[in-house]
């Protein structure tokens, strides 16, 4: 076993040891993806991070957004990712991470939870194998260096209306001149204001694709935005 795989597995040990964890399947694209996750988001809810600045765990849920953008990254129009750079903003357990991660993308995970980034590290070795960067990041207060990444990727993010701004500027801050982001979102409540926001710092957006989502009793329609630098097609 190497350093880094032993690393890993006292990482799951960890984690299966502080949280009451499933894993779930999930099929994207032609691949299976093994979800390590916490078994319930309201469990986690801790009232003095709410009372400090309304911080929910929604990061332990899987949602139907990452689901269809973990496919879509998936996709054999996409191609491998060929060592290009991708941040995911907001990664949660890591789905969608994992995903680009098989995909061949050099991944670079980010959420406001560190426990979040642990978990899509693990995610992200227990199903492609590699390892992937993770960064806390704080849409609010970004720090003033940033990298730039070919692909930015977000899902369902846009659930409060201050996020409009906030993950348009986020992206605006982090993609490349020539590089495209993408945004699943089901309709929530900031996704028109984001298209502006997104807009006004020069970026243009295609909402290019509505793919359905079907599970059980949920029916969602997941746009797909596409957001590139400085109005380029």
């Amino acid at each position: 076993m190497t350093a880094r795989a032993a690393e890993m597995t006292r990482l799951e040990e960890t984690l299966r040891r502080r949280f009451r964890v499933v894993e779930t399947p999930i099929t994207a694209g032609a691949h299976r993806i093994d979800l390590l996750h916490p078994a319930s988001a309201e469990e986690l809810i801790s009232e003095a991070d709410f009372d400090r600045d309304e911080r929910l765990p929604y990061w332990a849920e899987p949602w139907p957004s990452s689901f269809v953008l973990a496919a879509e990254m998936l996709a054999e129009r996409w191609g491998a990712g060929r060592g290009r750079t991708l941040l995911e903003l907001g990664c949660g357990t890591g789905l969608v991470t994992a995903a680009a991660a098989i995909a061949g993308f050099v991944v670079t995970a980010s959420d406001y939870y560190e426990d979040a980034l642990r978990f899509a590290q693990l995610n992200a070795w227990r199903n492609a194998g590699r390892e992937v960067e993770a960064t806390l990041l704080d849409w609010r207060a970004l720090p003033e260096l940033l990298p730039r990444y070919d692909v930015v990727l977000a899902a369902d993010v846009l659930y409060e209306r201050p996020y409009a701004e906030l993950v348009a500027r986020t992206i605006a801050r982090t993609l490349a001149p020539e590089g495209i982001a993408i945004v699943a979102d089901p309709g929530r409540i900031a996704a028109g204001a984001f298209v502006e926001s997104c807009a006004a710092l020069g970026m243009s957006v295609d909402r290019a694709t509505r793919l359905p989502y079907e599970e059980g009793a949920v029916r969602q329609t997941i746009d797909l935005y596409k957001i590139r630098s400085g109005g380029a097609g």
